[in-house]
């Protein structure tokens, strides 16, 4: 196994169902150059992508890593590696991201889910430095985790779907039925930002931080953490994404998930401090993931 060298410039594309952003840097304290453009066609943004890399400035990446919104293969001994699978994202489904950006630029292309390139992305640079188990929730549009178990991310048959768990209702949240188009009422269907929307008839970022609808957020993202601990011994939960965001949110997500875990896991290996923690890359954790899954270790 080698490592890349950290003064590496590499291409990171945080490749989103709304938008796309195209980063060449070594790191997050040596961007060289970066660019953003919505999400419309595959043809017509995978372009744009493979524009920046063969003909713009992120021409002098070595390798090119995606952080990419799914479902979508990231084994890379699958014959599908690199494509996305069946996803609502109109005209996506099947859409060969990692064949086309390689076959296009002519470089190295490496590819893992938006929320595990965030992971690494904390892992190298940001609120998971000196942790090698962890998990990192994003909570937006939907919810969605990356699994990091010792320093490596966790793959199976697909990847981590923890957003489709189910957890205990909120007191007096019984009526609300989710907004899951699959589950109704999985941990997405009733904590994501539609949920919260659909619930009380107004986008997350209108309501004031005193709203009742953060103390019902608060038991479903707890819930969601105490079960990623406990089911992976991870050794804290990083939360990030739009909502996350939120004054105080994380504050009350890490002290209700101690009370759910109470001491039963004290004899766990893990750094003092909560359970829950924010994000140290904020909002460049998508870019900067990417950038860590170019600059990740050799595959064994």
């Amino acid at each position: 196994m080698s490592n890349h060298d950290s003064g590496e410039l590499v291409g990171g594309i945080d490749a989103g169902g709304t938008s796309f952003r195209c980063i060449l840097a070594s790191g997050p304290d040596d961007i060289r150059a970066e660019v953003q453009f919505p999400t419309t066609t595959p043809e017509a943004t995978l372009e744009q992508a493979c524009a920046f890399f063969r003909d713009g400035p992120g021409r002098a990446a070595s390798r090119i890593g995606v952080a990419c919104f799914g479902p979508v293969r990231v084994d890379p001994q699958a014959a599908d590696w690199g494509r996305i699978l069946r996803t609502t994202k109109p005209g996506w489904s099947g859409a060969d991201v990692a064949g086309t950006l390689s076959r296009a630029t002519g470089k190295p292309v490496r590819l893992e889910t938006d929320v595990t390139a965030a992971a690494l992305g904390e892992q190298r640079w940001g609120a998971a430095r000196g942790i090698t188990s962890f998990a990192y929730v994003t909570v937006g549009t939907g919810i969605g985790a990356g699994v990091i178990s010792a320093g490596r991310p966790v793959r199976g048959g697909l990847h981590p779907e923890a957003g489709h768990i189910f957890v205990p209702r909120a007191p007096g949240d019984a009526g609300f039925a989710g907004v899951c188009p699959i589950h109704g009422d999985c941990v997405e269907g009733l904590a994501s930002a539609g949920a919260i929307a659909a619930r009380w008839g107004q986008a997350p970022d209108t309501l004031p931080d005193d709203h009742p609808a953060w103390e019902v957020e608060a038991h479903y993202l707890a819930h969601l953490a105490a079960t990623l601990i406990v089911v992976t011994a991870s050794q804290a939960v990083i939360l990030g994404g739009g909502v996350s965001a939120r004054t105080g949110l994380v504050g009350r997500v890490a002290a209700r998930t101690a009370a759910l875990l109470g001491a039963y896991l004290d004899d766990l290996d893990r750094p003092a401090g909560p359970w829950v923690l924010p994000p140290g890359l904020g909002l460049r954790a998508g870019s900067l993931g990417a950038v860590a899954v170019a600059l990740a270790p050799d595959p064994d």
